[in-house]
């Protein structure tokens, strides 16, 4: 049994290594941005990714849809979007004399809806639904998504014009948030080179990425992972840094107990991601800012005084023992 749990980490983390290794070739000097959204999906879990437009979000899920043959759309959000644009609606066919569900962009492996925060609140609500249902309901007709399913939502820095932040209930649905930033010099370089190398326009070509699994294989990775164990002390640990988030000054609201849970469930992706098959202190502080940045809210005054944050979740995991390994 212990053999056969060997031979299944090995395969899955040379699975992971390779979708790892593909997408850092072609989304170029953005190691930790990937990292975690791996963690997200290899924990069956939904990302909010924020940053301003062209930096390669969108490159960034196609290639992943590449890697395991699986099915991407992409949702544009705007003020005019409407629920069944996302959902998909019933409509009456001409040729066969009656009604027919027409599925949406939502019906896929991968979704990327960009600039979530720029629509309206019943749009952004259709989406969240099926998110949390992993399922839509047409005529009163439930619809399972295809599996694996993950939406990576993104969302311009609400300082922007035009954007409306997400309500923290919406924002809890999301098991991680992470933020993208421009480039470093060598790496924008690299970036002009590849994309301008004897090609028209700016899209990046993506023959070079070969698919590594499939949709099927996936759904057993995710599957594999819930049974990475975790030890009671590290449960223990990660329920504390929560729980902190609720007594630690400057932080007007902390992390309900879908906190802790995330962070669980993202360190045993992390663990897969470094070929353990058990999790440890440092899974839980690789996730913490993460799992945790939009989970909680910081007072007016830190907020004056420039402190974010990843700052404080920072300060909390320095304070909060973590058990001996």
């Amino acid at each position: 049994m212990i053999d056969l749990v060997e031979r299944e980490l090995a395969q899955y983390t040379q699975i992971t290594d390779s979708i790892r290794s593909q997408i850092n070739s072609v989304f170029i000097g953005q190691h930790d941005v990937v990292t975690d959204v791996l963690t997200a999906f290899l924990s069956a879990g939904h990302v909010l990714i924020e940053g301003v437009p062209g930096l390669g979000k969108t490159l960034l899920v196609r290639t992943l849809a590449n890697c395991f043959s699986g099915d991407f759309s992409r949702v544009q959000f705007t003020p005019d979007l409407m629920p069944s644009d996302i959902t998909g609606h019933v409509m009456f066919d001409n040729e066969l004399n009656k009604f027919r569900i027409r599925k949406g962009p939502v019906f896929t492996n991968l979704l990327l809806a960009d600039e979530i925060n720029r629509a309206p609140a019943k749009s952004q609500s259709a989406l969240l639904e099926v998110m949390q249902e992993q399922q839509v309901t047409l005529e009163g007709k439930p619809l399972s998504v295809p599996q694996p399913f993950m939406v990576l939502a993104t969302q311009n820095p609400i300082e922007q014009e035009g954007t409306y932040p997400l309500p923290e209930a919406q924002l809890d649905r999301f098991l991680m948030k992470i933020k993208i930033d421009y480039p470093n010099s060598d790496h924008e370089l690299d970036m002009v080179r590849q994309i301008t190398h004897n090609q028209v326009g700016d899209r990046l070509e993506l023959k070079t990425i070969q698919a590594v699994s499939d949709p099927e294989a996936i759904s057993r990775l995710q599957a594999f992972i819930v049974s990475i164990p975790v030890d009671d002390a590290i449960t223990q640990y990660a329920v504390s840094i929560v729980r902190q988030t609720r007594n630690w000054p400057g932080i007007a609201m902390g992390s309900g107990p879908r906190g802790g849970i995330a962070l669980i469930r993202c360190a045993r992706a992390q663990a897969l991601l470094h070929g353990r098959g058990f999790v440890i202190p440092d899974d839980i502080k690789a996730v913490a800012k993460s799992v945790l940045r939009h989970r909680i809210s910081l007072s007016p005054e830190l907020e004056l005084d420039g402190v974010n944050e990843d700052q404080v979740i920072i300060s909390m995991l320095e304070k909060v023992e973590a058990p001996r390994q």
